[in-house]
């Protein structure tokens, strides 16, 4: 419960970037992927790593299937991050705030 206050409370700093689907993709970064991966999405966080810039298919990939596309070399080996299909409709939204 702490997180999800705290990730509200951050979803209000900074204001609006005047992208609408940047900003629901901010709130979805900072209500689901902070627990793992930093508030900064260009910093490494406690567990996962930065993701600024993660392109489409590597969030289609990783976060809907936890795969990486074909080609792509992980900045870490391990395996820690579950598949989360729940956000199958925020992955548009989510990839527009990264880049």
């Amino acid at each position: 419960m702490c997180g999800v206050l705290v990730a509200i409370g951050l979803a209000g700093c900074g204001g609006s970037s005047g992208n609408p689907l940047a900003d629901r993709g901010k709130q979805v970064y900072l209500s689901q992927c902070i627990a793992c991966h930093a508030v900064d999405p260009a910093q490494s966080g406690a567990v996962g790593p930065a993701v600024k810039g993660a392109s489409r298919e590597l969030l289609d990939g990783k976060v809907l299937r936890g795969a990486y596309p074909p080609g792509y070399k992980p900045k870490r080996p391990t395996q820690v991050m579950a598949p989360q299909p729940q956000l199958a409709n925020d992955i548009p939204a989510l990839a527009e705030y990264l880049k």
